[in-house]
Formats: C-alpha cells, structure tokens, sequence
C-alpha cells in the first residue's frame, strides 16, 4: 500500500509545476525579447556613442551613422551631419560596415517580434526555435557592429573633436557614451534570450493525464476515501456482500384465542436469559423468511 495510498505520483506534481513556470517564462522571454528590440533600436539611431570631454577643443559627439557638432561662435547650436538614405555621408568605412550590422540587428530583432504571432497558428516549439535562431544572428551582427566601430576612430571627423591621439581602438581626449554600453548590454541580452528560447524549445513536458477511477470507484493510485468499501470488496474477517441475501422480516400471527404473550420488542435476548430456570423458551415476535 506504499505507492498506492498517495493521492498523486510526484512526477505529476513536477510536471504540473513545470509546465506552469515554463508558460510564466514564456511571458517573460517575450516581454525582455520587446526590451531588447527596443535597445538595438535607440542605439542605432542615437547619436551617442562616443563623445567629447573636458579637455576636447571642439565639443562632439558621434554615432554609427551620425555625428553632431557643437558650434560656440553661433551660440552653442549644433549641427548633425550624416544619413542613412546615403552611406557616403558617414564618417569612415568602418562607421558604415558598423551601420549596416547593427541595422541587420534591428531588424532581426523586430523579425523576432513579429514571429511571435505564430503562436496562434504553430507549436510553441517551432516557434521558440525561429525565434532562437533569429537571436543569435541579431547578437551575432550586434557584437560585429561593436567590435567594428572603435575601428573607425581614426577619421578625421574624430580626431578633430578626439584630438590627434585618436587612432583605431583609441579614443584619444574622448570618451565613451550610453549609447555604446547600451549596445554592449544588447550584445548580452540577445545571447541570454537566444539562449532561454533553445531551452523552451527542447525541454518540453507534457502534462500527466489525470488518473482515472477503477470499476470499484476508487483511484488506482491512491485512495481519496480510504474507508470506502466498493460491493465487490470486503474486509477482513467479514463476509462478502454478494454472498447476503436478501431477507424479509414478517410479524408473528395472532392467536384465535386472544393475543399470545409476548416480550418487548425492544428488549434484547441474552444468554443469561435464554438459558435462565425461570423462564421458558420463548418465540419472537418477527420471523424471518430468507427470500
């Protein structure tokens, strides 16, 4: 009776848990999936990637495609120069190859987006696995345009805010701003969605069909009611219940003469009383027919 009397097996209850917390993560793989598009997004089009500091000549700040001027004898008004309708415009060539990975970025991201509609017309599996892969090829274009851009320093846009100690790799009298650490936390934020996408995508449990009743009307495994005796069972020491038939219980006929003495039918017969010298053998007052 050891793994009979559990209400339910534990591989049920974990497979109920799991599925559970899998949907729950789920949830959340998409809401952070949003986030991340979002972050490709703002860092491909802002313009804050690196930057002038105290000691720049000809304040500036530059991004991937754009780069801003700060003009003090009009009064501080700045001028932005760049666009993405022409590459020519950029800065250095590997401004533009930077440009066009992280722009492949950005729109994987949205792809991936977008692919989470399917969900309504495909398994959940096929889904997290487009998805995946779609992830990992806007990290990997990501982390390419990152490691590409500090290639480009050495233009001369660059050096005329950084200084002349700008050079590939080396920032000379500027600095780095939030829009290239937020493009580096893109970088990790990819990897770890692409990452949990694979992981839903495989370790997938079904859940557990509920056990079912048994033709005495207890859980095969399990007792919910552990004194309940179905009709074809019995206990020990006891007959079977099939075996009892059924009897019916008729009043004793009245005398002619009169009504023949009687004892209470309340009262109940001992052996004392049966076998007492002083009172005769009497008969009840109901008989029993075995039908």
């Amino acid at each position: 009776m050891g793994s009979k009397v559990e209400y339910v097996e534990s591989s049920h209850i974990y497979a109920t848990n799991y599925v559970r917390n899998s949907k729950a993560i789920g949830v959340l793989w998409g809401i952070f999936t949003i986030c991340y598009a979002i972050i490709v997004v703002v860092a491909f089009v802002t313009p804050e990637w690196i930057g002038d500091t105290l000691e720049s000549e000809y304040p500036g700040r530059f991004g991937l495609w754009a780069r801003c001027y700060f003009h003090t004898t009009s009064g501080g008004a700045e001028d932005c120069q760049g666009s993405l309708d022409d590459l020519t415009t950029v800065s250095s060539a590997a401004f533009r190859a930077a440009t066009v990975f992280v722009g492949l970025s950005v729109i994987l991201a949205l792809l991936a987006i977008c692919s989470m509609l399917l969900f309504f017309f495909f398994q959940s599996t096929t889904v997290f696995h487009i998805c995946g892969w779609m992830q990992v090829s806007s990290a990997v274009c990501l982390v390419v345009g990152v490691v590409t851009y500090p290639a480009g320093w050495d233009a001369v846009e660059v050096k005329k805010t950084c200084g002349t100690s700008a050079g590939r790799y080396e920032l000379g009298e500027c600095g780095l701003r939030w829009a290239y650490l937020l493009a580096v936390i893109g970088c990790l934020d990819a990897i770890i969605l692409a990452a949990l996408a694979f992981i839903l995508a495989t370790r997938h449990v079904r859940l557990q069909a509920e056990p079912g009743y048994t033709a005495n009307g207890s859980l095969y495994k399990g007792e919910v009611n552990g004194g309940f005796v179905g009709d074809a069972q019995s206990v020990a020491g006891s007959r079977k219940s099939l075996n009892l038939h059924p009897v019916l219980l008729m009043p004793q006929p009245h005398h002619p003469g009169g009504e023949a003495d009687r004892f209470s039918e309340f009262s109940n017969r001992t052996g004392r009383s049966k076998s007492s010298a002083y009172r005769a053998e009497y008969a009840s007052s109901i008989q029993n027919f075995q039908l």
